[in-house]
């Protein structure tokens, strides 16, 4: 399993469910276009997979 993920949001959480919202919010994204380097942990995972149709993610490698 890669130590890090890449995760961009790339879509708007408007007319979202507020779970949803407050997911990404948790994530650390604050506008569209932005790109996290997050840990590859279950709690991660976890919350990329409640709000995959907002997100798009890789593995990183360093």
């Amino acid at each position: 399993m890669a130590k890090n993920l890449k995760v961009t949001l790339i879509r708007s959480t408007i007319r979202r469910p507020r779970a949803q919202k407050l997911t990404v919010k948790a994530l650390g994204f604050h506008r569209l276009q932005e790109t996290r380097v997050l840990p590859d942990n279950p709690a991660t995972r976890g919350m990329i997979n409640r709000v995959s149709h907002l997100l798009r993610w890789e593995p990183v490698e360093e």
